[in-house]
Parts: C-alpha cells; sequence; structure tokens
C-alpha cells in the first residue's frame, strides 16, 4: 500500500470516528491508551482555574462533565453533529446544563472576550490554522489562556505499550509538535509554555498559551 493510499485510509478512518461511527470513539480510545485516554485528556484540568471555560471539540463531552460538576460554565463547541449527540446525552445522564455548539473553531460564534479560558485535548489540524489562532485570541479575555493537550506517549517498554507507540507512528499521530515556525506560535499576544506530565507509564504534553494583558503594559 503506497503512502498516499494509506494516508487517505487514516483520514478515512477518523472521519468515520468522529462521524458515523462516533458510538466506537471511548471503545477505542479506551484500546489505544490501555484506559488511560480520559484521564490524560484530564489533565488540562490542572493549568485551568475556571469558571469560564469554552472547549474546542468537545467530543463525547467527557471534559464538559467534569468542568460543569466543579460548578464552572463550560461551553463547548464541535463541528460533529454524532458528537454533539453523545455530549448531550452525557451531560443530561449527570444533571448538568447544556452548553453545546455546533461550530467550527476557525469562525466561533461568540462575541470578543467571551471567555477567560479556551481548552482542546488532542486536537486535529484545525489547532494551528491562522483562523483558529485568531479566533482564540478574540475569545480571550486579557490575562486568559489556552490549554492544549497536545500529545501523550507511552513510556513502558513492555510489549503492549512499545506496540501501541509503533502503532501512533504509522497512524501519523507522531508527527513533529508545533513549533516555533507554526503559525499557532508566531501570534505575539501568546507567550507559551509547555511541559510534560508524567502519568502511569506514560506522559502527556500540557502546552499553556497565556494572552497579554496589554492593560498591565500601559
Amino acid at each position: 500500500m503506497s503512502l498516499t493510499l494509506w494516508g487517505r485510509f487514516v483520514r478515512l478512518f477518523f472521519r468515520l470516528l468522529y462521524g458515523p461511527f462516533a458510538w466506537s470513539y471511548d471503545l477505542v480510545a479506551w484500546v489505544v491508551s490501555m484506559g488511560q485516554w480520559n484521564a490524560w485528556a484530564a489533565t488540562a484540568m490542572e493549568a485551568l482555574d475556571g469558571p469560564s471555560v469554552l472547549e474546542l471539540g468537545h467530543g463525547p463531552g467527557h471534559l464538559q462533565v467534569e468542568t460543569a460538576r466543579r460548578g464552572w460554565r463550560p461551553v463547548g463547541i464541535d463541528l460533529s453533529p454524532q458528537m454533539g449527540r453523545l455530549a448531550r446525552r452525557r451531560l443530561r445522564r449527570a444533571g448538568l446544563p447544556l452548553r453545546l455548539v455546533r461550530a467550527r473553531a476557525q469562525a466561533l460564534p461568540f462575541r470578543d472576550g467571551a471567555f477567560g479560558e479556551v481548552v482542546a485535548t488532542f486536537p486535529t489540524e484545525y489547532i494551528v490554522d491562522p483562523r483558529t489562532r485568531d479566533e482564540v485570541v478574540r475569545m480571550l479575555r486579557p490575562g486568559g489562556r489556552i490549554v492544549i493537550v497536545a500529545a501523550a506517549c507511552f513510556t513502558g517498554r513492555d510489549p503492549i505499550s512499545r506496540f501501541l507507540e509503533w502503532l501512533y507512528r504509522i497512524t501519523g499521530q507522531r508527527e513533529p509538535l508545533p513549533g516555533e515556525d507554526d503559525p499557532l506560535w508566531q501570534r505575539s499576544e501568546l507567550a507559551w509554555e509547555a511541559r510534560w506530565v508524567p502519568r502511569r507509564r506514560s506522559r502527556v504534553l500540557l502546552l499553556t498559551g497565556r494572552l497579554e494583558d496589554r492593560r498591565s503594559s500601559v
């Protein structure tokens, strides 16, 4: 199978996973992370203060539940109607408010400065789109920040961990992470920090970009 054909197959798989096969997302995520996917995503909570949080790509709604249970006012956006249904169902079962909007990260339907924080867990390539960057900056209040759970990798040397790392590589999930030359990092208003957070037999890459408070420099 050629690399081009393999790449098309991988993209088709992910489109199906976020679309008609969204019902299987949690199972697939559990398998490829050895049951750690939700714990990896929840690493974002270590960098969030609340209460006003916008989640880009809310998926099946796990982080929406976690933040709402803290008494925060989370809002989630996702383009997938299937993910929207899963998230609504999860929030209703938990007896929590529904604040979900079908929208693209590149064109957010909210007023300027609407949120104190923006979060994304394991985002796809939309996160390095300059339009997403501009929308995030527009959404954030002065001094606000974006928190991204960008990647996770296994640190164990057992056969299963090594196999899953190989699987991530051949499906393109080990592509180079955003660097200084990427549009996301070139926005002067955002001051970025990156750190690896240890987890069980793994570690998670947490990126935090803080929006400069221009009022403090006047």
